[in-house]
């Protein structure tokens, strides 16, 4: 199980906050991340999810770029950056997620 934190800069102001609940609400769409969280913290979009087979986070970097193509209209020059990676003992399918 990894823990992945990204970072997507470059976002404009007045979309980052919609943006970053419009995100959420998309990934629960794609059920291989779990405890997926997405928030805008005044200047960047900040996505943490959980899944079992993302060891370096691409995967996610590449999923996270789509959503915000699909949930910040008017595009912008931004990047994603991973943040961190954590692997983890705990398995969150157990929990019923």
């Amino acid at each position: 199980m990894y823990r992945i934190v990204l970072a997507c800069k470059g976002v404009p102001p007045h979309a980052g906050a919609a943006g970053a609940r419009d995100i959420s609400k998309e990934f629960t769409h794609r059920p291989w991340h779990a405890n997926v969280t997405c928030v805008w913290d005044g200047s960047q979009l900040i996505l943490q999810a959980e899944n079992d087979s993302d060891s370096n986070g691409l995967a996610l970097v590449d999923e996270f770029s789509d959503a915000i193509s699909a949930c910040i209209q008017g595009g912008f020059d931004g990047n994603i950056e991973i943040l961190s990676i954590q692997e983890s003992t705990s398995d969150y399918r157990r929990s019923g997620s």
